[in-house]
């Protein structure tokens, strides 16, 4: 549905049973659970999609491993129920992920986890191998049933340096078990945004407008595209804005401020690293390791590249959170730490990003205390208005079950009983995956007329959805991009299609080009002409836009594009996508045969 067609069915029919405020994968999984249902829904969006903390997340789908020492065992089992969910659910997104746990010492970190289990205030420590091996253990209980991954397991210094020879040579052990990572959060947003539109004529979303309030107790939508405000009339607002909670509730009922704040974020950061030499370093694994100061790090292969973090700061203000360079320093220094013979170099580092994770409030000394876990609470900030439903808090891994949680409460609150369940629901491209995707993608091919490499690479972006996107660029004259993994009918069916109204919808969030360190200055001049014709954007709007995203990609994803331009020409990216990289796909890395991996996993187990 287009934004025109949402406003005028709002103009029409101001009446709405819910408006979700906050188009984050928590307000996104919300919309979807009650579009469902047949609720009239309208999600509503103060920027794009995904922008905030949903699109800086560390790109794991985990358990917690780390929560068992602050006795979160019941988030911790949920996360890993809905990691097992996302497996299947979303095998185009979602795959399996060995991450391997360097060991410093034997005893170190009993008394210290003992500690903060009984929630007295210490300073995180490192953890030693019986520490790990009983929360591994409790992994693996926690998992017996579903048995979906290996059980860990531990090696010994000589064959731990054996297979990861980059590693600290002060390590004693290892030890490695199996959690998942996802390729592409932003789009499951997307798809979880589709989803519910498809499913019900009445759910509308829309993004770049904002919800306000007037003296007189009035709601309006406010287009921040055209302009326009038009009047809704809501029974129930969901607040998912996350770490925006305190302040959307403020600026709704100005007059009636909660006393205390709801949420109490902190900042995490990350660094997308382009070193050849530290990718082959991980052999395909995640690391995921303690500084020296105990903190918490990971490092694990990205889309060709190395994904490393984080942060854990505390932030009062949300909005434009960057990465520090005293931020860059921790994780390089840590990143030195674990692999102290390999070196990075400053334009290594092709982007960066940081988010604000949305923890409930809390007043606790030490950021890694704070509860991960998730609550939905009904407020009254005016009798005569809406009542409003807030999400507190809620990590990525648990969006389908906090998203069924808040719709479960509204529901009730609406008198509806729920009608579709979600457990067992494919996400987009998920549905109908093919145990064969050989198959699969000849099929469309022949269907198509495209040739098979092209259906591979639109298979392994969108899964099973890819079918109808090669129908679209069958169906008229395609021309090559400057980047050759992409073709100009595939951007242009982004544009029509999702929502995009800047250039950073399109580069940062329905696509991988930035993030993966491969957008050069004449692929972002190509796309924003395709952007710029489909809205008919004046020359002035056109530069202005090409301007404010070239500045956003500096200053918040210190990201110099034409230094990055130069990278790749000198190198032999072009020719490997021409070619066919060596480096293994998402689908040959688990994502087309999620269930064959898994199995495979599980069959491979220790006994």
């Amino acid at each position: 549905m287009k934004r025109e067609e949402v406003f005028d069915g709002l103009r029409r029919s101001p009446k709405v049973d819910v408006c979700v405020i906050g188009g984050g994968i928590n307000g996104l999984s919300v919309f979807r659970e009650l579009a469902l249902q047949g609720i009239n829904v309208l999600l509503v969006e103060r920027n794009d999609y995904c922008s905030g903390a949903s699109s800086a997340l560390s790109r794991m789908v985990h358990g917690g491993l780390r929560y068992l020492e602050n006795g979160e065992f019941n988030l911790v089992k949920e996360s890993l129920v809905e990691r097992d969910r996302l497996l299947r659910n979303a095998p185009h997104m979602v795959a399996p992920l060995p991450t391997t746990v360097p060991v410093f010492s034997l005893f170190s970190g009993l008394a210290n986890g003992a500690v903060r289990f009984l929630g007295l205030t210490r300073k995180p420590s490192r953890r030693g191998a019986l520490a790990i091996k009983a929360g591994l253990s409790i992994y693996d209980f926690l998992t017996r049933k579903r048995a979906l991954m290996p059980k860990h397991q531990f090696r010994g210094r000589q064959a731990s340096l054996g297979k990861w020879p980059a590693l600290n040579p002060a390590i004693k052990s290892s030890a490695t078990y199996h959690d998942a990572w996802v390729s592409h959060p932003e789009r499951i947003g997307i798809e979880l945004l589709q989803d519910g539109m498809s499913a019900n004529a009445s759910a509308r979303v829309v993004n770049y407008a904002e919800l306000r309030r007037d003296a007189s107790g009035v709601f309006a939508v406010h287009d921040h595209i055209s302009g326009a405000a038009i009047t809704i009339k809501p029974d129930l607002i969901v607040n998912a804005t996350g770490g925006w909670i305190d302040m959307a509730n403020a600026t709704l009922f100005p007059k009636n401020a909660l006393s205390a704040p709801l949420m109490g974020g902190t900042k995490g950061s990350h660094l997308i690293i382009d070193n050849a030499e530290l990718l082959k370093a991980l052999d395909g694994h995640m690391i995921y390791y303690e500084n020296e100061d105990g903190r918490v790090c990971i490092l694990f292969p990205y889309l060709g590249k190395v994904l490393v973090g984080s942060t854990d700061i505390r932030v009062d203000n949300p909005e434009n959170v960057t990465c520090t360079p005293e931020e860059r320093d921790y994780i390089l220094q840590s990143l030195a730490f674990v692999l102290p013979a390999i070196k990075i170099k400053p334009e290594e580092i092709v982007y960066q990003f940081s988010g604000v994770r949305p923890l409930p409030a809390s007043k606790d000394q030490f950021t890694g205390r704070i509860p991960r876990d998730h609550f939905c609470t009904f407020i009254e900030l005016d009798k005569s208005g809406p009542p409003v439903l807030c999400m507190i808090g809620g990590k990525w891994t648990t969006f389908r079950s906090f998203g069924e949680l808040a719709a479960n409460m509204a529901l009730s609150k609406l008198g509806r009983e729920r009608r579709v369940v979600t457990e067992d629901r494919a996400i987009g491209g998920g549905r109908a995956f093919p145990a064969n995707s050989d198959e699969w993608i000849s099929r469309v091919a022949a269907l198509t007329g495209l040739e098979e490499q092209r259906i591979d690479q639109l298979f392994q972006r969108y899964g099973t959805d890819a079918e109808v996107l090669a129908q679209f660029i069958a169906a008229g004259n395609d021309e090559a991009m400057p980047h050759p993994g992409y073709s100009r009918r595939e951007i242009l069916f982004l544009i029509r299609n999702e929502a995009v109204e800047h250039l950073d919808d399109i580069l940062l969030r329905r696509t991988t080009l930035a993030i993966s360190g491969e957008l050069s200055l004449s692929m972002t001049d190509a796309v924003l002409g395709l952007l710029a014709a489909e809205k008919e954007w004046s020359v002035a709007r056109r530069n202005d836009e090409r301007a404010k995203f070239l500045c956003l990609l500096s200053e918040r994803h210190g990201a110099d594009i034409a230094a990055q331009s130069a990278r790749n020409e000198e190198g032999d990216y072009h020719e490997k996508q021409q070619q066919g990289s060596d480096e293994p796909s998402f689908r040959q890395r688990g994502a087309a045969s999620t269930w064959r991996s898994i199995t495979e996993c599980a069959m491979s187990r220790p006994s």
